[in-house]
């Protein structure tokens, strides 16, 4: 996985580069898919820049990518694609606010095996290095990051934490907060204690790197805004199941790559602590 990390950082990198021109210079200029979300030119220019990557450095894995999709291009795949979302947390992105990131995260046999999520704004760069190794970076100069490689980067090591003593921290959506989801926090026998709010994918980032416990998730998302920082989160020592305690599964043909709701822990421990429902 240190190839392929080595092989797309800059890849994303001048994806992010696209898509911070349009941030400081065009952000607001959005228009709307077919599916009612919205799209704009920094999603879709970003997205050529990866797809014309992956295609000369990998060439035998198909992409699932989210405008190609909105435009109908659904290539057939097999156990092993990228899923690619160029620019998630788009409301994010066009309401003025740097949570927004560049996501590829690659798919073997249903699971997410490796994962870069880059936050441009921000110069926050998470990437997959191994099974159980992913590390975050900093980038010196998003706007212009020239042939800047993983070298550059400073990378250090990240890791879930442990089950806190004294309560949770959870994550939420600034966007999509459900009903359903304060009813589950409600529900839990421990207390929440803490809760961060940010746009993206960010919000596996935060609990992969030790920030929050727990990110509860109801309302609806596609393959491509999970895969990557589930890759993150996973090899951080984190895990995702769906509400009902599944394996949270990629490659949802049938259902058009549509995501039912999940439950992002940052350890097995603390999801079993947690299975035992509400005290009195």
């Amino acid at each position: 996985m240190r190839t392929l990390a080595s092989k797309l950082t800059a890849t994303v990198l001048r994806a992010g580069a696209v898509t911070l021109h349009y941030f400081k210079n065009d952000a607001q200029n959005a228009s709307e898919k077919a599916d009612g979300s919205p799209v704009t030119l920094a999603d879709q220019e970003a997205e050529v820049v990866i797809l014309n990557d992956l295609k000369k450095l990998v060439p035998d894995i198909p992409v699932i990518a989210e405008e190609a999709v909105s435009r109908g291009e659904v290539p057939d795949v097999g156990s092993r694609f990228f899923l690619v979302d160029p620019l998630d947390g788009t409301r994010e992105f066009t309401g003025g606010s740097g949570e927004f990131t560049v996501n590829i995260g690659l798919i073997e046999n249903g699971e997410p095996v490796f994962g870069i999520v880059y936050a441009p704004a921000l110069g926050d760069f998470y990437v997959t290095l191994g099974k159980a190794e992913v590390a975050m970076g900093k980038v010196a100069n998003p706007a212009q990051p020239g042939d800047a490689g993983i070298a550059s980067l400073d990378l250090k090591a990240i890791l879930t934490r442990g089950v806190p003593d004294e309560g949770l921290t959870v994550v939420a959506s600034k966007s999509h907060g459900t009903s359903e989801g304060e009813a589950y926090l409600d529900g839990l026998p421990l207390p929440v204690t803490g809760r961060r709010n940010i746009g993206s994918s960010l919000k596996f980032c935060l609990v992969a790197r030790g920030e929050a416990d727990l990110y509860p998730r109801y309302g609806p998302t596609m393959e491509w805004d999970t895969a990557a920082g589930h890759a993150v989160l996973k090899a951080a020592g984190g895990l995702v199941t769906t509400i009902d305690g599944a394996p949270f599964r990629y490659g949802k043909t049938d259902a058009g790559y549509r995501n039912s709701g999940f439950i992002v822990y940052s350890s097995e421990a603390l999801r079993q602590r947690l299975a035992g429902g509400k005290t009195s």
